[in-house]
């Protein structure tokens, strides 16, 4: 586990000091990905490299699985290092060397013996799906190949912490997609808690378990993605559900009640809309919204309008049923928004 408090960090800057990092505070559970999102000068790759104290914060602490990084020197925080692995923004392969000898490097920097290092190589090289490239040289490589070499040179002692910052940056969908399952892989299969440092939600969209939503150097939201979808004014739901501001009022006149819902998991591709409008004898009509993935959970979010009596009774049995119900004003037909 990742505990990080009250972290600070500043900069000087043309105008006088500037506060990177303004008392952060926030937990990453071992074994989950927390992608670490915001727009340009929020503070997210500060965060990461003061997490991997390549940045030494000015205050605030640092616990990987209970060792404060901070106060620690000398050889306990080498030790402490190797178990963050890093995969930097920028392409900082060696050019001279093959696919296989960048990953290799830290086992040599390590001493590690000829042929366990040629067995750790390998398993990385697998890992990563390019154990046909381990000959290969960077400038031969696409840039998603290139990613994922890093990938697998910042797994190469074993670490229990990745941090990735802007792993698909500049990417295609499609080589997005390759790095991204290789980082949900470090995660299921090696037990790897990852940080991703990212501007693309879709980036937390494909994999991602937590967020932390970065602004001006302070967490504004953070939390499970699932649980912060359904939280009034989450900022996470507005950037990953279907849109819905821009459906117009008057689309709720002549209906006796107008919702906005979230449906998690099964209930967002089952029959449960359909089935409360049977049960309770009431007209059910879709205004708008959709369906996405989160990881590999299906989530929808709507609003509907509904005629009839039992209106009420069939949204508060939608509700029951799991479902986030949000009820929304409705106007009478014919009368202006």
């Amino acid at each position: 586990m990742i505990t990080v408090e009250n972290l600070t960090k500043s900069f000087p800057g043309r105008g006088g000091e500037v506060r990177a990092l303004d008392g952060v505070s926030l937990e990453v559970p071992a074994g989950t990905i927390l992608g670490v999102v915001g727009t340009s000068g929020a503070g997210k790759s500060t965060l990461a490299r003061c997490i991997a104290l390549l940045e030494r914060p000015d205050a605030g602490s640092i616990r990987v699985d209970g060792t404060d990084l901070v106060s620690l020197s000398g050889a306990a925080l080498r030790a402490a290092r190797r178990q963050i692995g890093v995969v930097p923004q920028t392409d900082s392969l060696l050019r001279q060397r093959t696919a296989a000898g960048n990953i290799a490097l830290p086992l040599e920097a390590a001493k590690v013996p000829g042929p366990q290092r040629k067995q750790r190589v390998s398993e990385l090289l697998e890992l990563v799906g390019l154990s046909d490239k381990a000959s290969t040289f960077p400038d031969q490589l696409s840039g998603g190949q290139r990613q994922r070499v890093a990938i697998a040179r910042a797994l190469a002692a074993s670490p229990s912490v990745l941090l990735a910052d802007e792993p698909t940056s500049a990417l295609d969908p499609e080589t997005t997609g390759s790095v991204l399952t290789v980082l949900d892989r470090v995660r299921s299969e090696l037990g790897v808690t990852v940080l991703v440092v990212t501007h693309d939600m879709a980036v937390v969209r494909r994999i991602c378990d937590d967020i932390a939503v970065l602004e001006h150097g302070r967490v504004v939201e953070n939390g499970k993605v699932l649980d912060l979808i359904s939280a009034p004014g989450s900022r996470t739901a507005s950037a990953l559900l279907p849109e819905l501001d821009q459906i117009s009022q008057q689309h709720s006149a002549g209906y006796d009640r107008v919702a906005d819902i979230v449906l998690v998991g099964f209930a967002a591709i089952g029959a449960l809309l359909p089935e409360a409008a049977s049960r309770h004898g009431v007209e059910l009509s879709l205004l708008g919204g959709g369906m996405t993935r989160l990881n590999d959970t299906p989530v929808a979010r709507f609003r509907i309008a509904l005629s009839g009596e039992r209106a009420d009774a069939a949204l508060k049995w939608i509700g029951e049923r799991g479902a986030v119900v949000r009820h929304k004003p409705t106007l009478v037909a014919g009368t202006a928004a």
